[in-house]
């Protein structure tokens, strides 16, 4: 199997694994699959806490504040867990605290699973695996609201896959880049990589229209941070050895000629030459 390191951002990264002798396209298709499903998970990531503390969102057009003094408007019966979005964004209508950490958890868990951290670890992922996680999260919502959510809920969105990104990307469109060369269609996974099923590359899905990504740096930034940190201090101890004077080396207890006879005495020698 060749390992595609899919290196979209810097914080959005997956592995995926295809065998070498499958068809660009094919690749592509399960590709964008993987990167717009995991859009939707990470979309879920704070929507799904607010979700939790504040309940389900308030239509766009509804601008109702019933808890404002001198409202004249008739108050609303009030759940159990009310509690008010400081936003104004969702209604306050929250589940029980204890059945809403089934949500919490479960998205901590998704989002576990696209997170660059296995990038490090070398795990690949799949399509199936973050529908998985998009199922679990399904479920884990329709216990705390069995009603379901309203179709404008940010939430309902990224779970049914109707949500809006400029990142997500169309199967039929999207093109495939590595080392500064579109990958065609029509060809081979093999035509670009050879036949050996061991090989890595880091490639970009792109869309439709956009130039050619940049090509990838040749050590990460947390390298390149340690590489100037050493040169600066080694620049440091340089400087530091250029304005020592050439008898500096006096002041060392090993040049002091009287060391061994101060030590059969007893006596500790502290004498430095300035």
């Amino acid at each position: 199997m060749v390992l595609l390191h899919i290196k979209q951002k810097d914080d959005r990264q997956f592995l995926f694994e295809a065998p070498a002798k499958d068809c660009v396209d094919t690749v592509i298709r399960d590709l964008v699959l993987v990167n717009n499903l995991q859009l939707r998970i990470l979309g879920l990531k704070e929507e799904s806490k607010r979700l939790a503390l504040y309940g389900p969102s308030k239509h766009p057009d509804d601008d109702e504040d019933s808890d404002d003094e001198g409202s004249k408007k008739i108050q609303k019966y009030r759940g159990p867990h009310y509690n008010k979005d400081p936003h104004c964004r969702r209604t306050g209508e929250a589940c029980d605290p204890e059945t809403s950490k089934q949500i919490t958890k479960t998205v901590e868990d998704a989002i576990a699973l696209v997170s660059k951290d296995n990038v490090l670890a070398k795990n690949s992922i799949t399509a199936d695996m973050l529908k998985d996680a998009i199922n679990l999260i399904r479920g884990a919502v329709a216990i705390c609201y069995p009603q379901g959510l309203p179709k404008w809920d940010l939430v309902q969105q990224a779970i049914t896959g109707t949500f809006t990104s400029k990142e997500i990307l169309d199967p039929d469109t999207a093109h495939l880049w590595w080392a500064g060369k579109e990958l065609m269609r029509d060809k081979c996974l093999k035509d670009y990589t050879g036949k050996n099923d061991k090989t890595k590359i880091v490639a970009k899905l792109r869309a439709q229209g956009q130039s050619c990504p940049e090509r990838e740096p040749p050590i990460d930034a947390d390298t390149h941070k340690a590489m100037m940190a050493h040169y600066f201090k080694q620049q440091e101890q340089l400087k530091r050895m250029a304005e020592d004077e050439d008898d500096a080396y006096m002041n060392a207890q090993w040049a002091n000629p009287k060391s061994l006879k101060s030590q059969l005495h007893g006596m500790a020698c502290n004498m430095q030459f300035k």
